[in-house]
């Protein structure tokens, strides 16, 4: 849907525009400055550079013994390699110089984007009363003993809740546990644990509409940082129960179950099925990759959107409303209540294709972002491999991914940090606009 386009960007946001386009002139010049030959030879040495580390870091990844040796070589040797070249040919200051004032002209124009669009997070919707019989499932080992460490049960318990706290021996059914709290009368459900903990004890939330609290005491607490909530403190998400209000969110639906965050196939969810998994994250993944991502082990994927199809991806990520980057573990979604999923699909299959995606990033062939209401997953296998906000499961295929507008009610403090700033997309168009205070158009799902 077409945002209306306005004619008075914020004043603000115009001088940082301007500094943006003059940074970028200005290393442009720079590489100008020794000649036409000189600087078409560091921006043409730094290109390469940049796509024989992409290459070598594919290696790395996909390939074992002696390719995966040449591959961490190339991944390392290439920076070094440039800084030698531009040394030799006394071109070094000019690549630093034009390095760094291109850096500053992306800040800039980011800073520029970011005042210009006007704040668009998510609104309470009601100042709540505070819950008579709120009940709490506390996972004592989640985020490495946070439950413990911040006090969190005695500090739950004088606020006036029930914590029920999980035996960290025992696989519980929290749903079930959840569902007989909702039977014995509570008013509010809350979790302090991981996101796949979060997710089970929301779709309980949503099927009463009863009010959900959530408490930052996963490892990533990724719903939480979404939500705005203190991930350094998780015991300051207990304000919410003396001082709390509304968010209506969206929750994601996979196979029939419920994610706050998303729904991985393909590579990585293969590779959380793996028992060595838990305790040796980076280790299991290296020894996976190789297979899974030259398609000796894994399986492709086929997605249908409402408007698109992917065909023969590696891997695909559907999540709970859009992130602002392909890159979920790093990124974070401005907003939980927009209604739509976001799609992420990958295919890589050499080095050239990997270089590709490092170097032009979402406009590369093998990156496809999407935003849909409803994605059908589809695989030759009769199963595929499902990572649902981090938990391994597998589901018969097809596999339909939709989202339940506004379906969570989530009880926060009113006095909460808020969600970081979602970084914009850039958009050099949209910076010269800013710059020369012209009309812009911007587009959301």
């Amino acid at each position: 849907m077409a945002l209306p386009h306005t004619s008075d960007p914020p004043r603000r946001a115009r001088p940082w525009a301007l500094l943006a386009v003059v940074c970028a002139v200005l290393a442009a010049l720079t590489l100008l400055a020794d000649g036409v030959v000189g600087g078409l030879f560091v921006l043409v040495v730094g290109i390469a550079g940049a796509a024989l580390t992409a290459m070598g870091t594919w290696w790395v990844v996909s390939h074992r013994g002696a390719v995966r040796l040449v591959g961490a070589l190339l991944m390392l040797g290439a920076p070094v390699a440039i800084l030698l070249i531009f040394a030799r040919a006394d071109l070094w200051p000019t690549a630093l110089l034009a390095i760094a004032l291109w850096a500053a002209a992306v800040a800039c124009a980011r800073t520029a984007l970011r005042a210009a669009r006007r704040p668009d997070g998510m609104r309470a919707a009601v100042r709540a009363d505070a819950p008579r019989s709120p009940v709490l499932i506390m996972n004592p080992k989640s985020g490495g003993g946070k439950v413990g460490r911040f006090g969190l049960v005695e500090k739950s318990e004088a606020l006036g809740a029930r914590v029920l706290l999980l035996d960290p021996e025992v696989v519980t059914d929290v749903a079930a546990l959840a569902r007989q709290a909702v039977a014995d009368g509570a008013d509010l459900l809350g979790v302090a644990g991981g996101d796949g903990t979060q997710a089970r004890v929301a779709e309980v939330a949503a099927e009463y509409d009863l009010p959900f609290l959530v408490i930052s005491a996963g490892t990533r607490n990724h719903f939480a940082m979404d939500l705005g909530l203190d991930r350094e403190d998780p015991a300051r998400c207990l304000d919410a129960l003396v001082d709390g209000e509304e968010l209506r969110v969206d929750l994601g639906v996979v196979g029939g179950q419920c994610f706050v965050n998303t729904a991985s196939f393909g590579v990585y969810a293969e590779i959380v099925q793996r028992p060595e998994y838990r305790d040796a994250k980076a280790d299991s993944a290296l020894a996976a990759l190789p297979d899974l991502l030259m398609g000796y082990a894994g399986t492709t994927l086929d997605a249908a959107t409402d408007e698109n199809r992917l065909e023969a991806q590696q891997a695909l990520l559907v999540s709970n409303n859009p992130y602002s980057s392909p890159e979920p573990m790093g990124a974070r979604r401005s907003r939980l209540d927009l209604g739509v999923l976001g799609v992420v699909g990958i295919r890589v299959n050499n080095a050239a294709q990997a270089a590709d995606v490092a170097l032009r990033g979402a406009k590369a062939a093998g990156l496809h972002l999407l935003t849909s209401r409803q994605v059908v997953v589809g695989s030759a296998a009769e199963r595929v491999a499902v990572a649902v906000d981090g938990e391994a499961l597998t589901m018969p295929t097809p596999v339909t991914c939709s989202i339940r507008p506004g379906a969570l009610r989530v009880l926060v403090p009113r006095g909460r940090p808020g969600a970081p700033p979602a970084a914009p997309p850039m958009q050099w168009s949209e910076v010269l606009a800013l710059a020369f205070d012209r009309p812009t158009r911007r587009n959301t799902p």
